[in-house]
């Protein structure tokens, strides 16, 4: 099999984007159950609630030390690896992380300081407001760096230069707005806020099993089924507005998840099974929900949702309007200014131009998009479906874990409103072993976003087989084993301190203080 560049740079990014997301749901999530638990400690005056913080606080703060040792690589990765892209979008995309790493990093960082050194010097409400800012800098940093993936997908309030073969910011407001980035942030948020509510309710089940460090125990776990229900049912509310979205902004995701190959009459059905064949351009054993793609994706009953063959051809047809825009731009670009150019190519270039991303498509078949046979014009058209069936099949799991969770948390928040937190047994032991699910619910969630986005790094504007970097197969393939094996040994690392700081418990057993309280 020949090693192809493009996929080489793709499969790097991937992987060190998955690795890094390890980290971050559970420091999204546990910053803010930090401050939740402080907030009671200043409420109440009780210790076993600092306890309970600084233990919980722990455990955030290995996993904020590793969770920035891995984010740091990827943004050096466009460069390195993405030049072209980094050329073409830096001056919108490049906005938002510089203000993530001033405002929202550093807003972090400076307190999770205050957060761990802090005990002794500061007020409790000093203190407390130190946690908070910790909590409201991690999700800020989230919102920051999700509205430069949003625009990845939407890519509003930006504008082709011709002149600098550049994207350039029109309307840094429709950018910072971008309703699919606002809906990613709340969706991705919400998903960390889960993860950290089964991590705390897992752990504190261990710890009930064990019949150790019970006062910290059942307070941690009614927390977190609190926070975790009221979470887990925000992310499915929320991932509704993104599929709404989808339907608007990214059809052929949507059709591939679906594995829907056929425009359906409205309202069109929900596919709960099926088995999609790529090859065939069919779904095979489907078992549908009538009505229920139509309701959740156009919230209407009189709406079609286009299949992926009509797509298809739509997509043919971009693709024709793009090879004029590019014509029109390479006359532009030889005479050297939009003002000097022919007013033919002008009006080409206006009426087409935002088809010229599609015609990039053909640089996969021919240098010049202009030369393309029919046939090669039919084949980028199908390049723009993305693998049907890992789509199909990452979205449905994922939904699944999004139900259980729900579940989950809804009988431990009634056995907690009952008291009777620690029965029965095998609801602990499905506690414990449920802390995994989260993190596979939030990666699967990332495949879908962004292989679903394929073959597009900028939706409609800059496919990804000419982002890349000219970088040779030797150096992709020496990178990427070294990403694997440093950020592999990082998450040993990661699980080991963990596992150590669990089995030790908290620093002073809260039980005699909860006692003396009471």
């Amino acid at each position: 099999m020949e090693l192809d560049i493009v996929e080489l740079s793709r499969l790097q990014f991937a992987l060190t984007a998955l690795y890094h997301f390890l980290f971050v749901p559970l420091t999204l999530g546990l910053s803010i159950i930090l401050a939740i638990m402080e907030t009671v400690y200043v409420m109440t005056g009780r210790d076993i609630w600092r306890q309970m913080t600084k233990f919980w606080g722990t455990l955030f703060g290995i996993n904020f030390v590793l969770g920035v040792a891995t984010g740091l690589t990827m943004e050096f990765q466009f460069g390195m690896n993405w030049s072209y892209y980094s050329h073409y979008v830096g001056d919108i995309f490049g906005a938002p992380l510089a203000i993530e790493g001033l405002m929202a990093f550093f807003l972090e960082a400076t307190f999770v300081g205050l957060f761990f050194f802090g005990w002794e010097k500061m007020t409790k409400v000093q203190h407390l407001a130190a946690t908070w800012a910790v909590a409201i800098g991690s999700n800020l940093s989230a919102l920051w760096i999700l509205i430069a993936n949003g625009w990845m997908q939407n890519p509003v309030g930006s504008v082709f230069n011709p002149a600098t073969m550049r994207m350039e910011i029109e309307d840094f407001g429709a950018v910072l707005f971008n309703p699919v980035a606002q809906a990613k942030f709340v969706h991705t948020v919400s998903a960390g806020y889960v993860t950290a509510s089964v991590f705390v309710l897992g752990v504190s089940a261990w710890y009930m099993l064990k019949g150790r460090h019970l006062h910290l125990a059942k307070r941690s776990m009614a927390v977190a089924c609190s926070f975790g229900l009221l979470s887990s049912l925000s992310v499915v509310v929320l991932g509704d507005e993104s599929g709404y979205l989808a339907t608007e902004h990214q059809k052929m995701k949507l059709a591939a998840i679906e594995g829907m190959w056929e425009t359906e009459p409205a309202p069109a059905s929900f596919t709960a099974i099926g088995f999609p064949d790529q090859e065939a351009r069919k779904t095979h054993h489907v078992l549908t929900i009538p009505w229920a793609l139509g309701l959740i994706s156009t919230r209407s009953l009189d709406t079609e949702v286009p299949g992926i063959n009509a797509l298809v051809e739509r997509g043919r047809q971009r693709i024709e309007s793009g090879i004029v825009a590019y014509g029109a731009l390479a006359e532009i670009r030889a005479a050297r200014s939009l003002e000097k150019a022919p007013a033919k190519a002008r009006e080409l270039f206006e009426a087409h131009g935002g088809n010229l991303g599609y015609a990039y498509l053909l640089k996969r078949y021919v240098d010049n998009p202009a030369d393309a046979t029919p046939d090669q014009i039919q084949a980028a058209a199908w390049d723009l479906v993305p693998g049907v069936a890992p789509l199909f099949w990452s979205f449905r799991l994922m939904v699944g874990l999004g139900f259980f969770f729900i579940a989950l948390m809804a009988a431990f928040f009634w056995q907690s409103a009952r008291q009777r937190l620690g029965q029965p047994r095998w609801l602990l032991w499905v506690a414990v072993w449920s802390i995994p699910l989260p993190w596979i619910a939030a990666e699967l969630g990332w495949v879908v976003a962004e292989y679903g986005r394929q073959p597009w790094i900028i939706e409609g504007v800059l496919p990804t087989a000419v982002a890349v970097s000219s970088l040779g197969v030797t150096d992709l393939l020496i990178t990427l084993a070294g990403f694997v094996l440093f950020y592999s040994t990082l998450f040993v690392v990661e699980v080991s301190l963990m596992l150590r700081a669990i089995r030790k418990g908290p620093a002073q057993d809260p039980v005699h203080h909860a006692i003396a309280a009471e």
